[in-house]
């Protein structure tokens, strides 16, 4: 069951989610999907919308300061695009620690959606999304953050949980701790 706006808002987990797409990807329903689903969730969603420029993604990223980003992409490019994309959050100060989450098909070709997740959270993703992951694992994922990811110490891990939050599984492949 996903939380509601209310129940969301009453708790205190509302959050700033920044959404976009990796910069090759044009579709835009799995964008307005996701969108609804966390404002349903009651968190505030930034949505940047299909082909989003890797340069202009990190300046939204370092100006709106979210609790969250959340790529999406149903290319099949998200694999080659998110690494690039996680190599220009990571490299810039005032993203370095932003959470930021990747899901979708992440490759063109069948079998490689293990390897291709283990690489992308090597990379630097906090969490990866397979393809027919549940939607509800991204809320579970959200709930887990801590309440002020911007205010971490250089180095400290982000997934600072215990491990009945959010079990990995099919769904989520989040790195070791």
């Amino acid at each position: 069951m996903l939380p509601t706006a209310v129940g969301a808002a009453l708790a205190g987990r509302r959050r700033r989610v920044l959404l976009s797409s990796v910069s090759s990807d044009s579709h835009t329903w799995n964008l307005v999907f996701l969108q609804l689903l966390l404002e349903e969730m009651g968190h505030d969603v930034t949505n940047l919308g299909a082909c989003v420029p890797d340069e202009m993604l990190v300046q939204e990223c370092a100006a709106l300061r979210p609790d969250l980003v959340v790529i999406s992409t149903v290319n099949g490019h998200g694999h080659a695009d998110g690494k690039r994309l996680i190599g220009k959050v990571r490299a810039r100060p005032e993203t370095r620690h932003t959470p930021v989450v990747i899901g979708g098909k992440l490759g063109i070709t069948g079998g490689t959606q293990a390897t291709a997740s283990h690489e992308l959270v090597m990379a630097g993703f906090d969490a990866v999304f397979q393809d027919d992951a549940d939607p509800a694992a991204l809320g579970r994922f959200l709930d887990t953050l801590e309440p002020a990811p911007n205010t971490r110490e250089p180095g400290q891990d982000v997934l600072e949980r215990g491990p009945d939050v959010l079990e990995p599984g099919p769904d989520v492949l989040e790195p070791a701790s």
